[in-house]
């Protein structure tokens, strides 16, 4: 896909992620700083497999940011948390998403996410450490309404 020296450039503080992809397959390479990930549609949809999809990409991030959080809140506090396993599921149907794409309201608006909190905590511990869960970053992200910008861009390529 792309040569193995190409990373994303250093923007500072800003988050800079880079997906290349062809227009014949639904595979994509993502580029983070020195990381590499593949995203690809399953078999049944079309794609290959060859990783995970934009949906599982999306609900690992929330997963991911929302496990740092809780384990960083309990680690100020001196909390007992010994682990955090947050599951997550979003109900779509990928055609109907596809066929969809025009219509905002038609667009998947629940995500079910269970955190499951293992440690000597009390019951007052663990209720604060859910409501901090919804807190995570990307969390609050999601929750808003969040502006993208979009533009076309030609790079010159060098080889």
């Amino acid at each position: 896909m792309i040569s193995p020296i190409e990373t994303t450039r250093d923007t500072g503080d800003a988050h800079m992620v880079t997906v290349h992809g062809s227009p014949r397959r639904f595979a994509q390479e993502i580029v983070v700083r020195q990381h590499r990930l593949a995203s690809d549609e399953p078999t049944s949809d079309g794609g290959t497999d060859t990783g995970p999809n934009p949906y599982d990409l999306l609900l690992a991030a929330l997963g991911s940011c929302t496990s740092m959080t809780v384990a960083l809140y309990a680690r100020r506090k001196g909390w007992p948390l010994e682990a955090v396993t947050v599951r997550l599921q979003l109900p779509h149907i990928h055609a109907v998403d596809a066929a969809s794409c025009d219509n905002y309201s038609a667009l998947v608006g629940d995500i079910d996410r269970h955190i499951e909190l293992v440690g000597d905590l009390d019951e007052t511990q663990r209720a604060r450490l859910l409501e901090i869960a919804d807190k995570c970053p990307v969390h609050r992200t999601l929750r808003s309404n969040v502006h993208i910008q979009t533009r076309a861009t030609v790079w010159a390529r060098c080889f």
